[in-house]
C-alpha cells in the first residue's frame, strides 16, 4: 500500500473513532511534533518557499476559479 492510501486509511479510520482517550492518545502525538519545517526535505522546503513567493507576487488563482474548473471530478 502506497504512502498516501496509507494516510488516506488513518484518515478515515481517525475519523470514525467514537474512543475519547485513545482520540487524546493521538492527539499528545501530534502535540509531540516539533516545528514540521524542520522535519521536512530541503526539496519541501524549496517547493513551499516557490509557492509562497508567487503567492506575494500575485501569481495565484483564487480559489472559487480552482474550485469552478475542477468541480467536475468533486
Amino acid at each position: 500500500m502506497g504512502l498516501e492510501r496509507r494516510k488516506l486509511s488513518l484518515i478515515n479510520w481517525i475519523s470514525s473513532l467514537k474512543d475519547e482517550s485513545l482520540l487524546k492518545r493521538i492527539e499528545s502525538i501530534k502535540s509531540e511534533e516539533s516545528n514540521w519545517w524542520d522535519h521536512i526535505s530541503n526539496e519541501e522546503r524549496a517547493e513551499i518557499e516557490i509557492g509562497l513567493s508567487q503567492l506575494n507576487n500575485g501569481e495565484c488563482i483564487p480559489h472559487e476559479q480552482v474550485m469552478k474548473r475542477y468541480s467536475k471530478w468533486a
